[in-house]
């Protein structure tokens, strides 16, 4: 019997409990780093050297977090349905709390890539626990400098198409921990059938379009993903 397919659109939230820093909270990285000056192409171009120092430190801080029980909980529902998490998150902590299968919209920390032709696969490799800092003389295989697999503002969603084709299929979609205000992702429920149950989990006021069915469950993502598995409808 073919399992039914439950979409999982996640946000900062999801990982906050991880202590991993988010980037629009109050606190968050955005107010000490400038977004123009480490997430923009023409923050690259101005000072390459900086831009790398600062995903450097970002990635000393993700191998020192561990998933929370949101992320593990989330992989337990591979058991019973065909689960396809798609995350604005750039850490690895799904993959690590035993998700399978999970489209990152906004890149991914652990990887590097080349600055002249980011998205070229040939030249995207995971950076190994015993070597994550990207130094200046650092190159990719065509050459270019090295830089973070990190779509910036600005830059083209590579990933969006597929994570639309996810959500046209979706009988069940759960949001976690994400405002619904940043696109393209937030635009992405728009792709799911209306008539589908849609769950949504956050501490916060979230606006969700008034013709989906949607269930808030107003808590922080563990804490909220123990209420979902209590309501969910079991296959």
């Amino acid at each position: 019997m073919k399992k039914k397919k439950i979409v999982v659109l996640t946000g900062a939230g999801v990982s906050a409990e991880s202590g991993f820093s988010t980037f629009r909270d109050k606190g968050g990285l955005w107010e000490k780093y400038p977004v123009e000056k480490v997430a923009t192409p023409e923050g690259w171009r101005a000072d390459a050297d900086f831009v790398n120092a600062f995903y450097n430190g970002l990635r000393r801080q993700l191998v020192e977090a561990e998933p929370n029980a949101a992320h593990r909980l989330l992989a337990t529902l591979e058991k019973d349905y065909d689960v396809v998490v798609v995350t604005q998150n750039v850490d690895n902590l799904h993959e690590r709390g035993g998700s399978s299968h999970v489209i990152h919209l906004h890149g991914e920390l652990m990887k590097v890539c080349s600055s002249a032709d980011p998205e070229n696969p040939r030249y995207v490799r995971t950076l190994p626990l015993d070597h994550l800092e990207v130094l200046p003389t650092d190159k990719a295989g065509d050459g270019s400098k090295l830089r973070p697999f990190i779509v910036w503002f600005g830059e083209a969603v590579p990933e969006i198409e597929r994570a639309a084709a996810a959500c046209m299929e979706a009988d069940i979609l759960i949001i976690i921990g994400t405002s619904l205000q940043v696109y393209p992702a937030a635009g992405l429920i728009r792709y799911c059938r209306k008539d589908i149950p849609v769950y949504l989990i956050d501490p916060k006021e979230v606006a969700t379009p008034r013709d989906y069915d949607v269930t808030v469950i107003k808590d922080i993502a563990s804490k909220g993903m123990e209420r979902l598995l209590q309501i969910l409808p079991r296959p």
